[in-house]
């Protein structure tokens, strides 16, 4: 069934039709632009859905257990996912928005072309039958003119009062107009003939022709897009084994959870190496009445309180915090730490070391191959120019290595050294004679004339600048002053009377620049302005000075000039 056959009469209908239908294969591609939008936006969010849970830098060590490593993996198989929406939407914008742009236009200019042909062909037969109605009238006015002129004729040659030249002027003038009929008669039937024979053809030929062409048209458009359609399943599962793949990657994440190893790294990070606190003494209250009678034979020896490193300074002296915790730093054989994690610590260090040592190695190793292919062939360079870079290697390995070895050693001291801490049981009422003598011999070390002890209430582990007790590598590690702050206030309420006086004048120093204290600890200062030194800079950049006899507190040290006592 075509339309030229079917659809003869159905010109204007069948323009509108295919008008609509390059509408819709534009309509089609309108929505394929849409769907790679969403496509795109989906992939976009996808993308910064796995940016935003990306692991932070301080974040990386919780990375080690195996659920967050699944889902470090997971977030990777979702970004390559987004990828592969990425992929859909590019290859249905190159594929097939871009193809049906190119029909579209196409498609458009053909039904034109046909449509104007099949105007031209209606404009033809239309103008054929102009001329055959044109030329019916005429044949119509001149038959009724010469049997006009035929009647006038016979009456005239009936009537005897006419002459005969009136009656011959009759005659001749119905001769002409039956001439003229005729002649009308004749270009009539000859238009009909021409107009019948254009009709014919306009529509058995002509017209089924522009129609078979409008429909050859349509069907490839219809074609195009069931094409078009199949095509953005096929693009679609293209990617659905890669996107399965994914899914799968993140299936055999979720197999790679182990709780019991997970639970060996919490062990592992978290433990200390020391030993659980002994069981606390039955405290017997009758005993106490008995020794109080005593007390004064058991006289608390004190001494003056040293703040030079490696003693203990005096009171419940302010923690250092706020803006100190920027300056300060954890020492380098991380003998602040627990034994464990001591150990883990220097066993990274020294992991760390050795990596290095091999990539330098290997650079050396380069550089020396270098050079003796430059002293063997002069004209591929100078080897005297790869000596300084043999030097510079040379003093970096050495350097590395005594870093190595003193790491090493470090580690050595960590796996031999027992940290087991000294659980105090002290009786709630007094000091023990023990715990004083031991708090006293550990700060005479430094000054043997001293005649007041000071008893620290701060944590013994605390780092640098944060804390009130200094402590350094080369001070005696067995101190063990390790009351806490309750059993203190309770010695207090018990009116135990530890004379606490002010921390010695080590020396004075004088403000170079201008500092705004901003954190309870500091205080400020002018330029120029001076203070007495009570505890020196213990590495952390930070000098404790006292105003006058009231305000003390930190300040930078590059801010001072110091100028210290002889005995300091």
């Amino acid at each position: 069934m075509t339309w030229g056959v079917e659809l003869w009469d159905q010109y204007d209908n069948l323009g509108a039709h295919t008008q609509r239908g390059i509408d819709f294969l534009d309509k089609y591609a309108q929505f394929i632009k849409d769907r790679c939008s969403i496509e795109g936006e989906y992939a976009s969010k996808l993308r910064r859905l796995v940016k935003n849970y990306q692991p932070k830098k301080k974040e990386e060590e919780d990375y080690q257990f195996s659920s967050c490593k699944a889902f470090l993996h997971m977030l990777n198989e979702v970004s390559d996912m987004a990828g592969q929406h990425e992929l859909i939407a590019e290859n249905m914008t190159t594929q097939i928005v871009k193809e049906i742009n190119n029909l579209v236009k196409e498609f458009k200019d053909e039904r034109k072309r046909h449509l104007h042909e099949g105007s031209k062909l209606h404009a033809q037969l239309q103008a054929s039958l102009a001329q055959l109605d044109k030329a019916k009238k005429a044949y119509e006015k001149a038959f009724r003119e010469a049997e006009k002129a035929q009647e006038n004729f016979t009456k005239a040659d009936a009537d005897l009062n006419l002459s005969r030249a009136e009656v011959e002027k009759a005659r001749t003038f119905s001769v002409m107009k039956n001439q003229t009929c005729e002649d009308c008669k004749t270009e009539y039937a000859n238009q009909l003939q021409k107009t019948n024979e254009l009709q014919r053809q306009h529509y058995s030929t002509t017209l089924p022709k522009v129609f078979q062409q409008l429909q050859d048209m349509d069907e490839r458009r219809i074609t195009f897009i069931q094409n078009f359609i199949k095509l953005s399943a096929d693009i679609q599962q293209h990617v659905f084994p890669i996107v399965n793949k994914c899914l799968d990657g993140i299936v055999k994440a979720s197999e790679t959870v182990d709780p019991k190893q997970d639970s060996r790294l919490v062990i592992e990070r978290f433990k200390s190496g020391f030993s659980p606190p002994e069981d606390y003494p039955f405290e017997d209250l009758s005993n106490i009445k008995n020794s109080e009678g005593n007390t004064s034979l058991h006289s608390v020896p004190s001494f003056k309180a040293e703040t030079i490193k490696g003693t203990i300074t005096a009171g419940k002296l302010k923690k250092r915090g706020g803006i100190f915790g920027i300056f300060s730093s954890n020492k380098e054989d991380y003998s602040d730490l627990p034994p464990n994690q001591r150990k883990k610590k220097l066993t990274q260090k020294i992991e760390h070391i050795q990596n290095q040592i091999q990539q330098e190695t290997a650079a050396r190793d380069g550089l020396v191959k270098m050079k003796l292919v430059y002293e063997q062939n002069p004209a591929m360079g100078d080897p005297l120019s790869v000596e300084g870079q043999l030097t510079e290697s040379g003093h970096k390995l050495e350097k590395l290595q005594l870093e190595l070895q003193k790491f090493q050693n470090y580690l050595s001291e960590a796996e031999h050294m027992t940290l087991t801490p000294t659980t105090h049981k002290k009786d709630r009422n007094s000091l023990s004679e023990d715990s004083l003598s031991r708090s006293a011999s550990d700060s005479s070390v430094n000054n043997p004339n001293n005649n007041k002890i000071l008893v620290s209430n701060t944590p013994p582990q605390a780092n640098g600048p944060e804390s009130g007790i200094s402590t350094s590598h080369t001070s005696i590690p067995e101190v063990d002053v390790y009351a806490d702050e309750e059993e203190f206030d309770n010695i207090e309420e018990e009116n135990v009377d530890f004379e606490l006086e002010p921390l010695p004048v080590l020396g004075t120093a004088r403000a170079l620049y201008p500092f705004d204290a901003q954190s309870e600890g500091s205080i400020p200062m002018e330029e120029g302005e001076e203070f007495e030194v009570v505890e020196l800079d213990q590495g952390d950049g930070w000098t404790r000075v006292r105003r006058g006899d009231v305000q003390e507190g930190f300040v930078p040290t590059t801010y001072l000039q110091c100028f210290l006592y002889n005995n300091c």
